[in-house]
Formats: C-alpha cells, sequence, structure tokens
C-alpha cells in the first residue's frame, strides 16, 4: 500500500509542475497514472487505498501544562495508525520579537479589563505568565523554540470501523487535553505529510519549548550503549545491544524487584559471569542455595554457613589491626546494630554500654576480639539483663555459630555464602554479619568488587538490620563496591523508610514482572509512564525494564549456550534423564 501512496504522490508533484499547456494533454498512459487510479479513491475526510480507508488527522489543540508521558495515550493507541512528528527550531531572533509582541497584547488587555473593572480570567493571566518566563528562558539560553506538527494516519478495512476507531483516538487525547481534527478536503496533502519523506504539505504547527517538544517523544533514551561495560541483554524497542558499565553511573549499585519465577536470580547470574570476565570479583549472599553450581563452574569458593558448619565469621573482625580511630568508630556503630538484632533490640542505656563495651575490648585485644569479650565486659559493666539476652550465642545452642574466629577469605574472584541451613531467626542476623566482614574487607584493599545480596527484603524487617544496609549502600561508593539487593517484596521493600532511602541510592534499577498488588507503588516510586506499567504487567520471563542514572530501556535479558547451564535453576533441566 505504501508503495502505491508514494507512487501516486510523485506522479502527483510530477503533474502540479507541468506547464500549464500541458495540465490537459490526453493520451500520456504511463504506468504510474494506471496504478494510481486504480488504487486510490478520493473522499472529503477520507481515502480507500487498494480497498482499505485510510483517514489522516492532525493535533490543533494541546494542553496547558506539559508533563512526563503526555502523548502516551497516543504513542499507545492499540490500533492501525502511523504517526509522523515534523519538528523545525526557530530562530530565537526571530522568536522574540513575535513573542515579544503576544506579550504586550496580552498585557494590554489584561490592562484595559482592569480598568473597566472586569475579571482577569486564568485564560488571560496563563498564557501571559507563560509567554514571559519562556521569553526569559530564551534570553538566558535555557530554552529554545521548536515549531511542531504531529499527525496521526488510521487504517481500517471498513469505513464504519474507520469511524469507530476515529472516535476512540479523540476521546483518548480528549482525557489528555489535547484536540485532534480530520484533514478535510486535504487528506491527499496530510497522508503526504505522513510518509517518511520529511514534508510537511499540511503545515499545522504549533510552538512548542525544547522541554515540551522533548517530552513528545515516546522513549527518552531508546539505547544504552556504553564502551566500557558488560552485555545485559536485547533493547526490546530496537533490537539493539544493552551494552552498560555500572561503575561508570552516579554509583554502582543496584536493586532488583521481580515476582517469584519471573528469571531475577537467573539474570543475576548473568551479570555475575560477565562481571568476571571484566575483572570484577563478586560475593554473594544465597539464602536460598541458587548459586552453587554457578561456584562450581567458575571454580568459586563456596561457603556454606550452618549451626555446625567448621568455616566461621568473627562479627568483630576488622581485617586489619592497623585500623585508625575513624575505622573503630563506624565498625562499633555497625557492630552495636548486630548486637541489637541478636538482642532483640537495644534500650538507649544498653546502646551505650553496648558501644563502651566495644571500644574498651579493642583497647586491649591483640588480635580480633570475640563475642565472649563483648559478654564478659557487659557483664563488668552491670548490664545483666542484656548478657542475659546474649547467652544462647555464648553457652547455649547457638554457642558456636558467631563466637570463633574468621577463617574464611575473600581472595577468589568468587565467593558465595550458602545460608540456607541456618535456621529462620538466625539468616538475618547472619546477613548482617556477611555484610559488615565484606565491607571491613573491602575498606582495607579496596578493589572493583559487587556485594549480591538475594532476597534483601530480610533485611528489612527489623529496624536494626535496615539500618545497617541502608548505611551499607551509601558508603560502598567510596570503596569501590557496588551493591546488589534483590527482592520480590517489591511493596514491601518501598514501604520502608530505608528500602526507599536503598533504591535512591541505587543508580542501576532492574525492574521484571509484577503483579497488580505491587505495580502502583513500583510506578509511583520510579515515576513510570503507562506504557512502562503496562510492559511490567504484562512482560515474560527474563525481560526487565532497564533504569540507569535517568535512562530507561525494555530489555530482553539473554544467557549464551555455553552460560545458560551454569546458571539454570530449572529443575526440568537440571534432573532430566
Amino acid at each position: 500500500m505504501i508503495t502505491a501512496i508514494t507512487k501516486f504522490a510523485e506522479w502527483k508533484k510530477r503533474r502540479d509542475e507541468r506547464p500549464k499547456e500541458l495540465a490537459f494533454t490526453f493520451g500520456e498512459q504511463d504506468q504510474v497514472d494506471a496504478l494510481s487510479y486504480e488504487g486510490l479513491e478520493e473522499n472529503t475526510d477520507h481515502l480507500v487505498i487498494d480497498g482499505q480507508f485510510v483517514r489522516t488527522m492532525f493535533i490543533s489543540g494541546y494542553p496547558f501544562m506539559a508533563s512526563s508521558g503526555w502523548l502516551d495515550s497516543l504513542i499507545h493507541f492499540n490500533h492501525n495508525a502511523d504517526i509522523s512528528y515534523h519538528i523545525h527550531e526557530v530562530d530565537a531572533l526571530l522568536a522574540l520579537p513575535k513573542l515579544n509582541r503576544k506579550i504586550t497584547e496580552l498585557e494590554s488587555t489584561r490592562r484595559a479589563l482592569m480598568r473597566k473593572g472586569a475579571i482577569v480570567g486564568s485564560e488571560i493571566t496563563d498564557p501571559l505568565d507563560s509567554a514571559m518566563e519562556l521569553r526569559d528562558k530564551i534570553q538566558r539560553g535555557q530554552e529554545k523554540l521548536f515549531q511542531m506538527s504531529i499527525y496521526v494516519s488510521l487504517r481500517a478495512e471498513t469505513l464504519d470501523e474507520l469511524n469507530k476507531v476515529t472516535k476512540m483516538l479523540e476521546n483518548a487525547l480528549a482525557a489528555r487535553m489535547f484536540n485532534i481534527k480530520t484533514a478535510r478536503y486535504q487528506q491527499l496533502e496530510a497522508l503526504q505529510s505522513v510518509l517518511p519523506r520529511g514534508e510537511d504539505e499540511l503545515n499545522q504547527k504549533r510552538n512548542l519549548d525544547s522541554s515540551s517538544a522533548a517530552l513528545a517523544f515516546p522513549f527518552m533514551s531508546s539505547e544504552l550503549v556504553q564502551e566500557k561495560g558488560i552485555l545485559y541483554g536485547v533493547n526490546k524497542s530496537n533490537n539493539s545491544l544493552v551494552i552498560l558499565d555500572r561503575f561508570s553511573l552516579h554509583n554502582a549499585n543496584s536493586i532488583v524487584f521481580a515476582q517469584s519465577g519471573s528469571g531475577k536470580s537467573y539474570a543475576t547470574k548473568v551479570e555475575i559471569l560477565r562481571q568476571l570476565m571484566q575483572g570484577t570479583k563478586v560475593i554473594v549472599i544465597d539464602p536460598e542455595r541458587e548459586y552453587k553450581n554457578l561456584a562450581e563452574s567458575v571454580n568459586g569458593t563456596y561457603v556454606k554457613l550452618s549451626a555446625k558448619s567448621k568455616e566461621k565469621i568473627n562479627p568483630f573482625d576488622l581485617a586489619t589491626t592497623a585500623h585508625t580511630r575513624s575505622d573503630l568508630s563506624e565498625h562499633a556503630q555497625d557492630l552495636t546494630e548486630v548486637i541489637s538484632l541478636m538482642a532483640e533490640g537495644l534500650s538507649a542505656r544498653e546502646k551505650a554500654a553496648v558501644d563502651k563495651a566495644i571500644l574498651k575490648i579493642y583497647d586491649k585485644a591483640k588480635k580480633s576480639p570475640l563475642l565472649e569479650d563483648l559478654y564478659a565486659k557487659l557483664k563488668d559493666l552491670g548490664q545483666l539483663q542484656l548478657c542475659e539476652r546474649l547467652e544462647k550465642y555464648i553457652s547455649g545452642t547457638l554457642a558456636h555459630v558467631f563466637n570463633a574466629q574468621t577463617n574464611i577469605k575473600l581472595d577468589n574472584r568468587l565467593v558465595i555464602f550458602d545460608i540456607k541451613d541456618l535456621p529462620e531467626s538466625l539468616r538475618q542476623i547472619m546477613m548482617m554479619i556477611i555484610a559488615n566482614f565484606v565491607q571491613n574487607q573491602v575498606k582495607a584493599k579496596p578493589e572493583k568488587r559487587l556485594l549480591v545480596i538475594d532476597e534483601g527484603w530480610m533485611l528489612l524487617e527489623h529496624e536494626e538490620s535496615a539500618r545497617f544496609v541502608s548505611g551499607l549502600v551509601r558508603r560502598a561508593r567510596k570503596y569501590y563496591l557496588g551493591v546488589s539487593i534483590i527482592s520480590q517484596q517489591a511493596n514491601d521493600f518501598l514501604h520502608s523508610e530505608y528500602g526507599r532511602a536503598i533504591a535512591s541510592q541505587s543508580s542501576l534499577r532492574i525492574l521484571m514482572k509484577q503483579d497488580t498488588t505491587t505495580i502502583k507503588g513500583v510506578v509511583s516510586e520510579f515515576n513510570l509512564s503507562e506504557y512502562e506499567e503496562s510492559f511490567l504487567l504484562t512482560c515474560g520471563r527474563g525481560d526487565a525494564l532497564t533504569i540507569a542514572d535517568q535512562n530507561h530501556v525494555a530489555v530482553r535479558i539473554i544467557a549464551s549456550p555455553k552460560e545458560h547451564p551454569l546458571i539454570t535453576t530449572n529443575p526440568a533441566e537440571l534432573y532430566a534423564p
């Protein structure tokens, strides 16, 4: 159909350019004439091309205020429609005199109404204020002025269907305060304005500043390609590659929100493999034993922590004996949060006692002190009730879990901490201790590292752990560390004050499939458009909306045939005969 239209347009242009004396010459039977007349029928408000009914319309009225996604209802109109934008920059030297003349007219009208004692309505004051603000911004170089034309060509099999679709489009745009009109008696010119030739024959222009013109486009950034980065997947809008270096962003932190079974752990393992190839060291806290196969595949260190395991992490390990007073002060605050979680909460007096005890045991210790040293010092300080709550970690059933020197090293490029065998009540404490251990190691020897915390929503269940991980995310950038937090409980995460703080401190956000109970919170927190909301509700397994700083890209995360067997957790693939 487009070929026929284009040929007809070329024929019409040649016909219009012929000398008048040849205008009515008969006998010119070229193929273009025959094809065009047989394939096209022109009517007042529509065309019939090869049996299809086509109507071209133009936007004639715009809302007073432009906002993000203000043309979403047009871009996502779910019917056969071709949309054409024509945009031309206006020279400021030509625009300013016209703008000043319009301001003068509006100001004169306002003063005339005031002299008469009449009420000056918003139809005068709003355009006047807007014009004056635009003039000032153009003079300061903050804005430019453009002329924009927007045309929409609708197609249908019957005239009734075309009229119905036209009404639907008018109603959809009217809800956003847009006015759209049919190009009556100009359907040929209107259709040619939609064709990909850059010719605006209908010439229905509207002045817009650069900010408003930018908001008219459906994607602020349809591509995300950085020279030094890893491949995250394929851009779903144009099939380009999404290549991103998270360490080049404002910070290297990320969050991943997804329903269970949407592929969040799979996507994370794809990133881990590619980060390893870039020389990044990766540490993973794994509550569900999903990374064991990955560790074995790349000869990583796999640490299985349980009440009976031989591997130990000492919460008091500072990774270096030559610590400064500021290091110790910061470490003492983090340890206080750990002790508070162990003791199921601390009063203000108990917090002060714990802080004092920590500093004293470090002053006397030749190597990293143990939990039993803190316990003894608290007894000396008269904190008997607190000691009772800590008793189970010293001489009770959990005596061998946290009260031992560290015998784990982070010198491998991949280290997995498996905490699945720990009781539910201890998982949160262990996640904090591991994260604190990693933080201290990173401070002692800063290098490019990634800490992945799966099921991160667990850390938000108590204020102590939530406050700790929020501080960790905030400080990570100073030590060349990126923290990745994965959670399927998006609502619980974003309803927490600390959860929102973590989200705001994460330059990379990977949003996968959501359900109707979580989507509103996600849309509100990340200011998503209607299209992005619909995408997250309907996208398939492995699809994600990637937000890197201010760039939004829909991506399909794909592993190579050699990567897939290393990271899949699909039982049908793992246990197939």
